[in-house]
């Protein structure tokens, strides 16, 4: 933009990266209402754990805390008797970067895989949702030099998630498909 005397600033588009993910919550978060309200599933999203240091009792707000413990994954639940945990990622750009996913997230998913439970990721990618297992995913990160997870392997390797903002992100139909390899 050009100002008297020849000024020329530029201004830039900030870019929020804080709700990156929000539209896949959303989705994920209306189908686990649905599958409640159907009696098909029990999956919450977990909420991270925080230690209060201040509370204002009249407006009734956390005016501080801190973070107890590092978050594990953002979904758990029970269908069909198995447990079931994941957490959703969302990405604009034709790859999942890895850093997306940190150590400790990875870690947990190894202890949910022993322990004979179902864990993977929903990934919002090119506007196409894919539950990709965390076996997969573990795998991938530790025999591969790249830094990211490219569209290609997530859409041959995942299931390809259907979604609508009626229903949200239907995941249940993919379980069932892991659920017949697990029996």
């Amino acid at each position: 933009m050009n100002y008297p005397g020849n000024i020329n600033k530029q201004y830039q588009k900030k870019i929020d990266y804080g709700n990156r993910g929000i539209d896949l919550e959303n989705l994920v978060n209306i189908a686990n209402e649905l599958y409640l309200q159907k009696d098909l599933a029990i999956i919450y999203k977990k909420p991270t754990p925080i230690q209060v240091i201040t509370y204002n009792y009249n407006n009734k707000r956390i005016t501080d805390a801190f973070y107890k413990s590092q978050s594990t994954l953002d979904y758990n639940g029970v269908y069909k008797g198995f447990y079931i945990e994941f957490d959703a990622k969302n990405t604009n750009r034709s790859f999942l970067p890895i850093n997306n996913i940190s150590n400790h997230q990875l870690e947990h998913m190894e202890k949910i895989i022993s322990h004979n439970g179902i864990c993977f990721l929903l990934i919002m990618i090119q506007k196409e949702c894919y539950l990709l297992e965390a076996q997969l995913v573990l795998d991938f990160v530790s025999n591969s030099e790249r830094k990211s997870i490219p569209y290609d392997f997530i859409k041959m390797n995942g299931h390809n998630i259907k979604y609508d903002y009626l229903r949200g992100a239907d995941y249940l139909i993919a379980i069932d498909q892991l659920i017949k390899e697990k029996v």
